[in-house]
């Protein structure tokens, strides 16, 4: 986005399809110490009750914030909250999209608050949560950063 992107409330962001699997679960489990069986071993997410093994929420959890932090660059994820309603299973599709629901100044920043979701290729939402990313109001030089349009 650029520096004097607009920024209305009713727009809607996504990262764009992602399929993730072991090799990103390792990854992030050893970065974690997160080594915990039903996201490392099918038969323990079906012991679990589910189809197989399942991803990590902190996982998602950062495929959010990234997001948010691609789609503003520069700007500071001051909140983030998910709830887990569904497992996001290894190999399956799955997108991070949120809705803009309010822009406001506070304190010098920007803060543009939405309702984000991860959602699978069948547009089952996985995780619904809410998030709030301040952008500084005004550049070095003056120029306001984001422009609001709260139509």
């Amino acid at each position: 986005m650029s520096a004097r992107a607009e920024v209305r409330v009713g727009d809607v962001i996504a990262a764009g399809p992602r399929c993730t699997g072991y090799p990103e679960w390792n990854r992030f489990a050893a970065v974690n110490d997160e080594f915990v069986p039903i996201h490392m071993d099918d038969d323990e997410g079906r012991r679990a009750g589910y189809p197989g093994a399942i991803a990590m929420g902190r996982l998602q959890w950062s495929y959010a914030h990234r997001m948010l932090r691609e789609w503003l660059p520069g700007a500071r994820v001051v909140a983030l909250a998910l709830q887990f309603r569904g497992p996001t299973l290894r190999g399956a599709l799955f997108d991070v999209k949120a809705r803009v629901t309010e822009v406001r100044e506070e304190a010098g920043d920007r803060l543009v608050d939405v309702t984000l979701w991860i959602e699978d290729e069948a547009g089952t939402v996985l995780a619904p949560g809410t998030a709030t990313v301040a952008v500084p109001a005004r550049r070095r030089d003056g120029r306001a950063s984001v422009v609001a349009d709260q139509r």
